[in-house]
């Protein structure tokens, strides 16, 4: 399938990761948590070690992430990720000179919240797609879930090869905020940003164009409850262990060795500093462009990939033949594609 435009969009407001732990230390928050827990935050959000600077979130404030109950934040999520998820379509369809009455399927990924009917519903309205349009919502695949869906996307253009299909991952991070004295929620309080990521493809296209396919996928469920959303109270609880990085760095360097050519660069989920720092370890590149999201935006979950392509496109780098895109998460799985023209 070839890629017609990408676009990417994010909340309005941008906070400082010292701005967030101003934050933190306001009111009864720091009164909630014991004395290592707070340790842990100052560690990520005042030493710039965690390799981000800041991130864009869909609150008024850090404060009201604090307290919130489950009712709140799952309406947080539906009030929030309707309207993201079409910025960044509509931005993607004016790319490609399209319109939403042109879309044929749209698929949809994301993990921080759940909608019946999903968010493709929603985003079909806003943006005025046909009532026949294929609508179809990944659900659960955690951070990694962009790739299976750009292969998702494939599959229906190998069987409908003159459509024009719409991919779009978005994620409310923020809409699993809440203040609990746990390791993985007040880290994902420190990482998880907001944002959305569309693209346009089509099943044919011309010399020069960029193509996407050479799907690969390992999953390792023996390592499930080390990266997981656990359902609590209602609330999606972050389980993370520190084991992260190096199943990241055994499951990617083994979907590497399956590449059928060498990419001019290799475009991976901004997963955290010790993750990207693993992942280069493994892999004979420096990933710029995936160190440079996690910079300016957090760990996004499943966009975030597709922010690095967007990032690697833009930049215009006239001798690039080939790419290779990673991204990995809940499960444990990865997922990994080619892009080549």
């Amino acid at each position: 399938m070839y890629l017609r435009s990408i676009a990417t969009a994010v909340p309005p407001r941008s906070f400082t990761q010292e701005a967030c732990w101003s934050a933190m230390q306001q009111g009864d928050f720091p009164a909630t948590l014991r004395p290592r827990s707070m340790a842990l935050m100052e560690k990520i959000l005042t030493n710039r070690a965690s390799g981000i600077e800041r991130r864009n979130l869909a609150l008024d404030s850090i404060e009201q992430s604090f307290g919130r109950c489950a009712e709140t934040l799952n309406q947080s999520f539906e009030r929030e990720a309707p309207p993201l998820a079409s910025a960044a379509l509509l931005d993607a369809l004016r790319k490609s000179g399209r319109v939403a009455a042109d879309v044929d399927a749209l698929f949809v990924c994301t993990c921080t919240g759940y909608l019946c009917p999903g968010v493709s519903s929603h985003l079909a309205e806003l943006t005025g797609m046909r009532h026949d349009v294929y609508l179809a919502d990944l659900v659960g695949l955690g951070c990694g879930a962009a790739i299976p869906m750009l292969r998702a996307a494939q599959g229906f253009l190998a069987a409908n090869p003159h459509a024009v299909v719409a991919t779009v991952a978005v994620e409310i991070c923020s809409a699993a905020f809440f203040a609990d004295d746990d390791p993985g929620v007040l880290i994902s309080l420190c990482l998880f940003g907001d944002g959305a990521a569309a693209a346009i493809w089509t099943g044919d296209g011309a010399a020069g164009d960029w193509q996407a396919g050479h799907f690969t996928t390992t999953h390792r469920p023996e390592e499930r409850e080390k990266i997981r959303f656990v359902n609590s109270a209602g609330k999606l609880k972050n389980q993370l262990h520190r084991a992260v990085p190096g199943l990241a760095r055994e499951a990617v360097a083994g979907l590497f060795a399956l590449r059928t050519g060498e990419p001019d660069q290799v475009l991976a989920h901004s997963g955290g500093r010790d993750v990207v720092e693993a992942l280069e370890s493994a892999l004979p590149y420096q990933l710029t462009e995936t160190r440079e999201v996690l910079r300016d935006h957090g760990n996004m979950s499943s966009p975030s990939v597709l922010f690095a392509l967007e990032r690697r496109l833009a930049a215009d780098h006239p001798d690039d033949r080939r790419l290779w895109l990673t991204a990995f998460g809940a499960g444990f799985a990865a997922h990994a594609c080619e892009l080549w023209r």
